[in-house]
Formats: C-alpha cells, structure tokens, sequence
C-alpha cells in the first residue's frame, strides 16, 4: 500500500461507516488522522440525531487509525456549527502547520419520502438541503486556507451515485448534485495551487448500522445477501466494506499526478482498477458495473426527458 508517513488528515464524520473505514485506511498509510464528528465517549448523545442509538464514537476510531499504523486524533465537532469548525482547522494550523487531505463524510437525517417534488413538505426540504449541505460547504472553506498556504491538498466528498443521474427524489437529488458541484468548484478554484477535490462514491457499504440491519456479520454476509430479500433487491452481494473508499483515497493522495481526476466524479470501484488496491478480504468490488449488468433498467433515460448541453458558438 501506498504510504503516507507525515501527512495529516482530517476525515469530518469519522464516527462509522464511511468515515471511519476511511480514517483507518489513511492510518494503514501512516497518516495522521484527526476524527471528527459529535459522538463521543465523554458527551451525551443527541437524542434527535438518527444514530442517537448507535454505540460508535470517534474515539474508537482514532483507536483504530492508530492500531493500523498511524496517527490517530479525536476531536468534537459538530459541524453545522461554524465556530467548531474554525477551532478545528486553528488548531490543526496551531499543532501541525499543515493540512494535506480532507475527507467530507458529513451526513444528516436521511430521506424518507419518495413522493413527488409537489408532495414534498417544504420545512423537511430546508432542513435536508441545510443540513446535507452547509456543514460541507463549511468545513472545506475552512480547511482550505491551510491548503493553499502549504500549496497543495486533496479535498474528498463522498456522495452517492456515479454520475449526475436523478438520485429519486428532489430534496435527495439536489443535495447530493451539490456536493459533486462543490467537489467541482475546489477542483477549479484550487487548480493553481496545486489542489485536487473529487466526489467519490463507495458501492453499497456493509457499515456497522447496515449489517445489524439485516442481521449479517463479516463472517456471513455473503450469506445473507443470497437470502434476505432487501439484501438481494439492493445487491448487497456486490458490496463492499467502508476501509475500500479510504484505500481509493490513499491512492489518490499517494500519486503525485492526480490532478488528472480533479473535478471528476469517481467510485471506489473505478479507482481500485486504476491503482490496484482490493478491500479487506482481497476482493475488489464494482458496484456501478454490477448494477450496469444486473440492473440496466436503472441507467434508462426516462421517455421524453435527456441531459440538455449547450454547445458553443463556432464563432
């Protein structure tokens, strides 16, 4: 694996999933990885938050960044709060004096009205665009300074959805085309100090909530995937665990002419190709090839409606 020895990191929202197969995957590399999110061993949880149940905090990740090999650092932050966010970033400026890669993993209270965008409640609209959003918004402003003063970073959002695709349903569309929008902006505006942003989608992740969800363990998943009805309707068969998306990013920050992916939108599966990296288990999941071959109804343009691209002008 490529190494990472003396860069620092943030991976905001490091508490599970995503964000902390991440932060342990850039511990793997040797980074050192400061943990952020709002799950702490020495906080009460927040009752309204959708993983108010959870068990996982961000100093069991920090633990795990470190056992794997590198650096890890804990540290509170609810970032929808601005002023949390700025004493993240002074600090890391403060002990550190650098910042080489930020990894934006931040989530909000998922969708679950699938009804059309004239059904929708309006205040449930503004929370998830507000809550999706600006906490990602935030936190790259922040973070960016230090990468321009050290000339040069690699600014990651995870997003779902391997191209700009209509993701469902409105509220869920329009903040996950906004975070690849956001990807797209830093990959322009950082361009001429040697910064890199890309969106990135890991394929179906078997995260500590999914796999209590349906009842699978790392040791039977393949088995429920045959069986359980949802596991096969979503392709759990074809999943992968959240360290895979952190070995994409890995890679990414270990090459030197990665500026070629700026402003791409990318997947986990897409890039083990191009660096050969496997998960955990030596396996090396596709999850937008499989649903291109097991559900190709999926990619079918909707009658009547395309993707509209002005052309310039030949004068």
């Amino acid at each position: 694996m490529a190494t990472l020895s003396g860069q620092v990191a943030v991976v905001a929202g490091a508490t599970r999933g995503a964000g902390r197969g991440i932060a342990r995957a850039l511990g793997e590399a040797g980074a050192t990885v400061y943990c952020s999110g709002r799950s702490s061993r020495g906080r009460a949880r927040e009752h309204a938050h959708h993983y108010a149940d959870r068990p996982e905090t961000i100093e069991e990740t920090a633990e795990l960044v470190t056992a794997a090999g590198g650096e890890g650092i804990a540290v509170v932050v609810d970032h929808k709060d601005h002023a949390q966010v700025k004493k993240l970033f002074a600090r890391i400026r403060r002990e550190r004096k650098r910042l080489d890669i930020l990894v934006n993993v931040l989530t909000h209270t998922p969708v679950e009205e699938w009804k059309p965008f004239w059904q929708l409640d309006m205040d449930e609209g503004r929370s998830q665009v507000d809550g999706w959003i600006w906490p990602h918004v935030m936190t790259a402003r922040c973070a960016l300074p230090l990468m321009v003063a050290n000339r040069g970073g690699l600014v990651v959002e995870i997003i779902e959805q391997e191209s700009i695709g209509y993701h469902g349903q409105m509220w869920f569309d329009l903040f996950e085309t906004t975070l690849k929008r956001l990807a797209y902006a830093v990959a322009v505006e950082g361009a001429d100090h040697g910064i890199t942003a890309v969106a990135l989608t890991p394929g179906f992740m078997r995260t500590e909530a999914i796999k209590d969800d349906l009842g699978a363990s790392d040791d039977n998943w393949k088995e429920v995937a045959l069986t359980h009805p949802r596991a096969k309707a979503f392709g759990f068969i074809a999943s992968e665990t959240p360290v895979y998306a952190g070995r994409a990013i890995v890679a990414l920050a270990a090459d030197p002419e990665r500026q070629r992916f700026s402003g791409g939108v990318l997947s986990s599966g897409t890039l083990s190709e191009c660096y050969d990296f496997t998960d955990v288990d030596g396996a090396r999941p596709n999850m937008p090839r499989y649903l291109a071959e097991h559900h190709p109804e999926l990619f079918l343009a909707k009658p009547g409606v395309r993707h509209w691209t002005v052309q310039p002008s030949p004068s």
